[in-house]
């Protein structure tokens, strides 16, 4: 899941991106509210965390704008603790949640899953595709009984591909999602992460789940 964090103090900043990139997200951080606005209405993010105190265009402006833009990315706005009126504020204009520095990170990554599943409207705790599932709480990836030892980038992927089974991704789409930059033409980093991937999930006697679409991308396939 792609995240986008507009924060304007590069230690805040800097401590959400590493706790979510551990948890598996992928994230891009902007500093001011102009950036982040452009960013959330010409680029695609799973959800927004956002902080009120901004330079320029502060974040109850950012959330007006991009809801008045019918923008519905879920959000969550960080505030100080003691400023009420901000907070209630920013839920009138549509914020989804909202968070008090300082926080922990592990209350930050809850509520940014739970916000997630919410956004979906069914419960995403548990992917299954065939017999494959993948435990998004515990991390954990089986195939039929068999435990499946996954890195946190082959962990990534395989959310990322049993989120949409039978959609096809390309590599430019995976690329921008689970490793958060933009597709190299001149490397074979995504299709070597997908060959790794594949010898994991599909072992010998276990039908092929992944399919490579000729000169477009991959798919996880939508098994009935």
């Amino acid at each position: 899941m792609r995240i986008l964090v507009v924060e304007d103090q590069p230690q805040i900043a800097g401590f959400i991106r590493s706790g979510l990139e551990e948890n598996g997200f992928a994230v891009e951080v902007c500093r001011t509210g102009e950036a982040g606005f452009e960013m959330a209405t010409t680029e695609s993010f799973d959800a927004l965390i956002l902080d009120i105190m901004l330079p320029g265009r502060d974040g109850l402006s950012v959330l007006r704008g991009l809801r008045e833009r019918s923008v519905t990315l879920p959000i969550i706005l960080l505030t100080a603790r003691n400023e009420l009126n901000e907070r209630v504020e920013g839920l009138n204009l549509g914020a989804d949640d909202y968070l008090t520095k300082p926080f922990f990170v592990e209350e930050l990554v809850a509520r940014l899953q739970a916000l997630l599943r919410r956004s979906s409207g069914t419960p995403m705790t548990i992917l299954q595709v065939d017999d494959l599932s993948l435990d998004l709480i515990r991390h954990e990836a089986r195939r039929g009984d068999r435990e499946i030892e996954l890195s946190h980038r082959e962990f990534s992927l395989l959310e990322y591909l049993m989120r949409s089974p039978g959609r096809v991704f390309s590599r430019s789409q995976i690329c921008e999602h689970v490793w958060n930059t933009h597709f190299d033409t001149g490397t074979n980093m995504v299709d070597v992460a997908v060959t790794r991937l594949r010898k994991k999930i599909e072992a010998p006697g276990e039908s092929k789940l992944i399919d490579t679409v000729r000169g477009v991308g991959y798919r996880i396939k939508e098994v009935p």
